[in-house]
């Protein structure tokens, strides 16, 4: 009988082993691929947060200009409403002379000893 040699190689894998190898390298392959889609989302999701931020100061300076205006219009409204006051009462008063002139006028007509009759 001959003798036999055994051979071992490095480079020989038992079957199961390379298949564990496989699928460890797809797994590998799928969790960077959704890695990168995870980044993607992210970098998406900044964007759109720094879109929002600048939206949000936009309108946080329209919201300042628009208040400004507001009391602008507001001491305008109560400078015109005094002015109103003001001048309403000033023709009130001018009214109420009137109407006293007018009633002096009157009972000095109906009174025949009045002076103003005597000259006319």
């Amino acid at each position: 009988m001959a003798p036999t040699i055994a051979v071992s190689s490095a480079h020989t894998k038992p079957h199961h082993v390379s298949e564990g190898v496989e699928v460890l390298k797809k797994r590998n392959e799928e969790l960077e691929k959704e890695l990168k889609r995870s980044l993607e989302r992210e970098d998406k999701m900044k964007k759109e947060l720094e879109r929002t931020w600048e939206r949000l100061r936009v309108a946080e300076e329209a919201e300042e200009r628009l208040c400004s205006q507001l009391g602008e219009l507001e001491a305008e409204a109560v400078d015109q409403a005094r002015a109103y006051r003001v001048r309403t009462m000033s023709l009130m008063e001018q009214l109420h002379s009137a109407h006293k002139l007018l009633e002096e006028t009157s009972i000095s007509l109906s009174n025949p000893q009045s002076p103003l009759r005597g000259h006319v």
